[in-house]
Parts: structure tokens; C-alpha cells; sequence
């Protein structure tokens, strides 16, 4: 079951024996997990893996499990899709959900923070797809989270905008320093942003490794490249890790 707050001082996220089952196939099975406060965690792993599974298990949506779920009560949620409300402006999707009184301000300083200060009177349609994910951003941080579960928030965004997406989430983290979960596909945007990375594998964290490069961080270095190979190693394309074919993608 779900409890509303970690077990002990200093994490955000402690998870014991956890087990989610879609009819006889467990997707997660028996998986431990911790994440410290303030530490930002990735998670890779193929598709299919119960990366998702997890993210919705911690963000209280999805509520069929056996185990154990320490959580931190203020969690804010950014999904691939936007999901804003075609009928309410941005701001007012900012604050969707938000006890009454003073909204439009709490939205206004959320939008600030992720550049969108402009946009507040939009209406979702009007919005390009980087400001809908930035909106979507600015509705999970206006509930100032502990922890912000993220779920390929980028995935949809052509590469341009994704990297300016990942230099703002690197730069509100490097500010208010909440735990994150950042679930991904892509182990270079993994690298980039997060202290810890983790590779979900058979229904349990099968490996993780640590990121002590210092921010802010460039793709190329030595450093860099060889977590790199190590990852893609254990995703299981590790002939590709050091000459990908060309033209091959290698977001997993």
C-alpha cells in the first residue's frame, strides 16, 4: 500500500517489495527503491520495462499493488503529453485542483519560473508544443513538490526545444531542489541531468550508476562517454555503445 510520507528523515521515496501484476505477468516484481532528498534520479529501461507503472504507483494513480510505498505527500506530476484543459487559459490550468484564493498569482510566479509569464492568458491550442510542456511544468511545480515525478517529458519535443526543456529543468532543480524521478528513454538526457541513474530490468532496478561529472554538463567527455557505454551496455545495445551505425537513434 501507499503511505503518505517516507519512512525515515532524509528520503523522499522508499519503496519495499513492491509488486504490480496486469493479470498473471508481474510487471514489477519485489523492486526496492530509494531517493534521497534533493537527489535527482533517472530511470531507464526497454519499453515495456514498468517504468511508467512505477512513476503512476508513485504518483498515487494507480493503486492496485502489494508491498510497501513510503512517499512524500507534495508531489507535483509532468506526463509526455501536456494534458492541459482545452476549455481553461494557462493559467488557470496552472492552478487546476489548487485550494481557492490567490490563484492567478501562484500561477502567474509559475509560469515565471518556466518563462511563460506571457502566455498566462492563452489558451492551450494557441500553444507551441515546448510552452504546452513548459505549462504542464509550471502546474507541477506551482504545488512547491518535495518530490516532481517526471514521465519522458520531452519525449514528444523536436531536439531543439527538448535541450532548452532540459536546461530548464536543470536549472529549477539546481534551485529549489526537490527530489525528482525523471522516467526516460534517452541515456544522454539521463547523464545530463541526473546524480544517480537506474536501468529497470525483469520488474526491478537491475543496475544504477552514480554521476559524479560536474554540472553543467556537456556530452563528449571521457567521463561522460564511459557511463554512457555502461548503460547501453546493460539496455542491451552495448555493440552500438562505441560507433553507433550510422544514422542509428539511441534513446531506449
Amino acid at each position: 500500500m501507499v503511505f503518505p510520507g517516507p519512512p525515515q528523515v532524509g528520503l523522499s521515496v522508499s519503496v519495499r517489495g513492491l509488486v504490480r501484476r496486469f493479470g498473471q505477468r508481474s510487471i514489477i516484481d519485489r523492486l526496492d527503491l530509494d531517493i534521497r532528498r534533493g537527489e535527482f534520479v533517472a530511470l531507464l529501461g526497454a519499453s515495456g520495462c514498468g517504468k511508467s507503472t512505477l512513476l503512476r504507483i508513485l504518483a498515487d494513480l494507480d493503486h492496485e499493488i502489494e508491498g510497501k510505498v513510503f512517499v512524500s505527500p507534495r508531489r507535483g506530476v509532468a506526463f509526455q503529453s501536456p494534458r492541459l484543459f482545452p476549455w481553461k487559459r494557462v493559467w488557470s490550468n496552472v492552478v487546476a485542483g489548487l485550494p481557492r484564493g490567490g490563484k492567478r498569482a501562484s500561477a502567474n510566479a509559475a509560469l515565471e519560473e518556466v518563462g511563460l509569464t506571457h502566455r498566462g492568458d492563452a489558451w492551450p491550442k494557441d500553444l507551441s508544443g515546448g510552452e504546452a510542456q513548459r505549462a504542464s511544468l509550471a502546474r507541477a511545480l506551482v504545488r512547491n513538490p518535495d518530490l516532481l515525478l517526471l514521465d519522458e517529458p520531452f519525449g514528444a519535443l523536436d531536439a531543439l526545444t527538448r535541450l532548452k526543456a532540459q536546461a530548464l529543468v536543470a536549472d529549477l532543480w539546481q534551485k529549489h531542489r526537490q527530489a525528482v524521478l525523471l522516467v526516460t528513454h534517452d541515456v544522454e538526457e539521463a547523464l545530463l541531468l541526473a546524480d544517480r541513474v537506474l536501468v529497470m530490468r525483469n520488474g526491478v532496478v537491475a543496475h544504477e550508476a552514480t554521476v559524479e561529472l560536474p554540472r553543467p554538463r556537456t556530452a563528449g567527455s571521457a567521463g561522460f562517454n564511459r557511463l554512457r557505454v555502461q548503460l547501453l551496455d546493460w539496455l542491451g545495445v552495448g555493440e552500438w555503445a562505441a560507433e553507433p551505425p550510422k544514422g542509428a537513434i539511441l534513446d531506449i
